[in-house]
C-alpha cells in the first residue's frame, strides 16, 4: 500500500488556491459554487429542458406555440392561399353578382393583414426573449459544467503525481534497503574471508 504524505485538496480555499490562482472569497458566486461542488464531490448538471419547462407560465407556452406556427410551411401556404381565395372571390365571383364586399385596392384585407402585423409582432418577440433567456441559462450552465470538469481534471492529475511520488519514494525506500543487505553482506563475508584467513596462517 502506498502512502502519500501530500493530502488530495478537498478544501475549497485550496481549490481555488491552487487550480483558480486566486483566492476564494475573489471568486465570484458562481465560480465559489462550483469550488464547492467539487470539494463536496457532488455533481453539477441538472435537467434544464424540465425546469425551464416548470417555470413558463402559459402566456409564455402559448406564445411559443404561436411563434412555431407562424414560422412554418403551414401558415405561409395557408395565409398564401386565404389572401388568393379572398382576391379570387373579391375580384371575379362576387363581383358580378354585385355581392363584392372589399373591392381592388382590397382596403379591408390591407388592415386586417395590419391588425394580424400588430398582434403577430409582440408574440413572436415575446418567444424570442424567451428563447434568448433558455439560450443564456445553457450557456451558463454548460460553463458551470465546463468548469468543474476541468477542476476534476486538473485533481485528478495531482492525485497520479500523488501516486507517482509515492511510488518514485518507496522505490527509493526498497533501494535503500537492498544497498544496505548488500553492504552487510558484504561486510559479513570480508569478516569471514579475514577468520578464515586468520586460522589457515595458525595453522
Amino acid at each position: 500500500m502506498i502512502e502519500s504524505s501530500a493530502q488530495p485538496m478537498r478544501d475549497v480555499h485550496d481549490i481555488a488556491t491552487n487550480l483558480l490562482g486566486l483566492p476564494y472569497a475573489s471568486l465570484d458566486a458562481r465560480t465559489q459554487r462550483i469550488t464547492r461542488h467539487v470539494a463536496e464531490r457532488r455533481h453539477i448538471a441538472r435537467n434544464l429542458p424540465e425546469e425551464l419547462g416548470v417555470a413558463s407560465t402559459r402566456g409564455a407556452r402559448a406564445a411559443d406555440a404561436v411563434a412555431r406556427f407562424g414560422g412554418s410551411w403551414v401558415f405561409i401556404t395557408l395565409f398564401a392561399l386565404a389572401m388568393v381565395v379572398w382576391v379570387v372571390l373579391n375580384s371575379w365571383v362576387l363581383v358580378k353578382h354585385d355581392l363584392g364586399f372589399d373591392p381592388y385596392p382590397y382596403i379591408l384585407l390591407n388592415l386586417f393583414l395590419s391588425m394580424l402585423a400588430a398582434i403577430q409582432a409582440p408574440i413572436i418577440l415575446m418567444s424570442q426573449n424567451r428563447q434568448s433567456a433558455k439560450d443564456r441559462v445553457n450557456a451558463e450552465h454548460d460553463y458551470e459544467v465546463n468548469l468543474k470538469a476541468e477542476l476534476e481534471i486538473m485533481l485528478l492529475h495531482d492525485k497520479i503525481d500523488l501516486l507517482r511520488e509515492g511510488q518514485w519514494r518507496e522505490l527509493l525506500n526498497l533501494q535503500e534497503e537492498q544497498l544496505k543487505l548488500l553492504q552487510e553482506s558484504s561486510q559479513r563475508q570480508a569478516s569471514r574471508m579475514s577468520a578464515h584467513l586468520g586460522v589457515e596462517e595458525q595453522g
